[in-house]
């Protein structure tokens, strides 16, 4: 007679299976999101000249190779601490790489354009600034689609551990605060990415280029992360302390 499973490992296995096909998933996505960003566009470069010219988008390509990478670690990490494979998961991983393939246009132009114009034009020499209408018209529209894709891939991730921290009650003090904190830190990634588009929409078409600029130093709010963190770390353990 053939040995016949307990169906609590047949529910196991099939979870692995779904968990496995997920995470593959997603890993390929942000790959071929990474692959969208090749520094030689879409063939390879046959001349000296055609090499050199492709090694000056370098700079702006490891910029942009380093965000994917940071939002892709997020969903790792999501990952490593919830092993959940509902249809809420489910949809919010989904839903993580189709804005991943978004922001990956966004992301490409704005860094294409801080490194162009940085270098007078030596690099990312493929950017062209004030293409379809005045520059600041051009650069409202590229902060604007690069901050609503940055804010929606961090409350994506956000609402993943949200929804793991609900859904894993069962999980030690030691290990729930750790997910909170992740939590609120792709929150603070997110509220961030909206000032940001806010600030950029306020630039007028024929006015000056400053909205633009604090758009792009808002990013720098970031820096306050570990703040963040570190108090409302502190809180919680103050919380669970006798």
């Amino acid at each position: 007679m053939p040995k016949v499973e307990p169906a609590t490992a047949l529910t196991a296995q099939h979870a692995r299976r779904q968990s496995g096909r997920l995470d593959n998933f997603v890993d390929g996505a942000f790959a071929f999101a990474i692959t969208l960003l090749v520094i030689s566009g879409a063939s390879l470069p046959r001349t000296v000249a055609a090499l050199v010219e492709a090694l000056r988008g370098v700079p702006a390509f490891a910029v942009c190779f380093l965000q994917l990478a940071l939002f892709w670690h997020g969903h790792v990490s999501w990952r490593e601490t919830f092993d959940l494979t509902d249809r809420r998961s489910l949809q919010l991983s989904l839903l993580l790489v189709f804005f991943a393939l978004i922001f990956v246009f966004p992301l490409h132009l704005v860094y294409a354009s801080f490194f162009n114009g940085i270098s007078g034009g030596m690099l990312s020499r493929d950017f062209v600034p004030g293409a379809g209408g005045t520059t600041v018209h051009s650069l409202k529209v590229l902060f604007a689609c690069y901050g609503l894709s940055y804010a929606c891939m961090g409350g994506t991730l956000a609402m993943l551990f949200r929804h793991g921290v609900r859904t894993a009650g069962s999980l030690p003090p030691g290990e729930a605060i750790p997910a909170r904190v992740q939590a609120l830190v792709w929150t603070w990634y997110a509220i961030v990415g909206l000032l940001s588009t806010l600030v950029a929409l306020c630039a007028r078409d024929d006015g000056s280029g400053w909205p633009i600029a604090l758009a792009g130093f808002s990013y720098a709010l970031l820096g306050f992360t570990g703040v963040l963190t570190s108090r409302y770390r502190k809180r919680m353990i103050a919380r669970l302390s006798p």
